[in-house]
């Protein structure tokens, strides 16, 4: 079993910065493909973003591409999504996921993640 517990999110003005954390605890060894998505009201849970496990290379939605940044620091389990210049669009609840099934590929499909957190939500107003 994998644990995860979001935190940072909140409330910010559009163009504002938010970092959300993700820290993984039980069974986290090895380091898995980690992945965030979001929820908004009436979508469907969509890719944002994802690493792989050494953290030396992240793929992104093209909606997100140049704003937001995944890093991770193995050491403490915990994976990072730092999101700068957002939009109201940008609103949702966002989940961190984890892929224990291949530690090579940085799907995009919430089928492909088998641990999710509870989310947290990322609220931008104009």
């Amino acid at each position: 079993q994998v644990l995860l517990v979001e935190s940072g999110g909140g409330l910010v003005q559009a163009g504002g910065s938010l970092r959300l954390s993700c820290a993984a605890s039980g069974r986290t060894f090895p380091p898995y493909v980690m992945a965030w998505f979001r929820q908004a009201p009436g979508k469907e849970r969509e890719f944002v973003g994802g690493i792989n496990v050494r953290g030396d290379y992240s793929r992104y939605a093209d909606s997100v591409k140049g704003r937001f940044t995944i890093s991770r620091d193995n050491a403490k389990n915990t994976v990072y999504l730092q999101m700068n210049s957002l939009k109201p669009e940008d609103t949702a609840i966002y989940y961190c996921a984890a892929r224990t099934n291949d530690y090579r590929v940085i799907s995009t499909l919430k089928a492909s993640y088998d641990y999710w957190g509870q989310g947290t939500q990322v609220t931008v107003s104009s």
